[in-house]
């Protein structure tokens, strides 16, 4: 019994209650029952990790999630995320933050990764980093895919976000667990973990209710939507990660 993570997720199911979002989860008999996993997710929204633990429910599990350390610094979510047990990532020393993932999943934990790490502005899978594939190997443990579908309605870049009661269909699927092999170089697994989550997403995109009107912002050029496609979502990336060095060299010559 850890009274914090369950404090905070019967608070967040009852903000989804009222929000009136409508969750369908598939594949929650491929979450393992007890041992470790590196659950690899996409990310198309800022909710994103809230939603996810919810397909780890039914199996009795919780995600530590892997989160800026930024996070854990604020006076209100440091102690939650802390109390969660989920684990600061600070980009100047990552190796840190890797040893403690390992360490997690050694330990027996699921360890939640986005292996985008910024969400995508085109809701199509960006470019993957090793990070969730070393770790797996590392730990000895298998990969876990899984894809969100929905959230980029509630709240994401470059769009007001939509936090009343808006009925929003979300769809989390898990697919089968993927073994990683030590001795293969970290593109095999990373190309069997992108195929997985691939053809999870289309078939989330596929079943859920067309979009129409104002919404079709929210739908992959691939669909016929109004999201930027992937060459356009990069450029601005890019713009956006400038930007911010820019801001960071003003400060610092302040």
């Amino acid at each position: 019994m850890e009274p914090v993570y369950s404090s905070v997720i019967a608070f967040a199911r009852c903000v989804f209650a009222l929000q009136g979002l409508r969750f369908t989860v598939n594949g929650a008999e491929n979450v393992p029952a007890d041992g470790g996993a590196v659950m690899a997710i996409n990310h198309t929204g800022y909710m994103d990790f809230t939603y996810a633990g919810l397909a780890a429910r039914p199996a009795g599990r919780v995600i530590r999630f892997m989160a800026k350390e930024q996070v854990f610094r604020h006076p209100v979510s440091g102690p939650l995320m802390r109390g969660m047990r989920h684990i600061p990532v600070d980009r100047d020393a990552g190796a840190a933050s890797y040893r403690a993932a390992v360490q997690a999943l050694k330990a027996g934990e699921i360890v939640g990764v986005f292996p985008e790490a910024t969400i995508s502005r085109s809701f199509e899978l960006k470019e993957f980093k090793t990070g969730a594939v070393r770790m797996a190997a590392a730990a000895g443990v298998p990969l876990l895919p899984m894809v969100i579908w929905g959230s980029q309605r509630v709240w994401t870049k470059d769009h007001p976000k939509r936090l009343g009661r808006t009925r929003t269909p979300i769809i989390l699927s898990v697919g089968k667990a993927i073994p990683v092999n030590r001795k293969d170089a970290p593109e095999v697994a990373l190309h069997a973990l992108r195929a997985a989550m691939t053809e999870l997403l289309h078939a989330a995109q596929d079943a859920y209710p067309p979009l129409t009107g104002d919404d079709l912002k929210f739908l992959p050029a691939r669909l016929g939507g109004a999201a930027p496609t992937p060459e356009q979502a990069q450029q601005l990336d890019l713009a956006e990660s400038a930007a911010r060095a820019a801001r960071r060299a003003a400060r610092g010559s302040a």
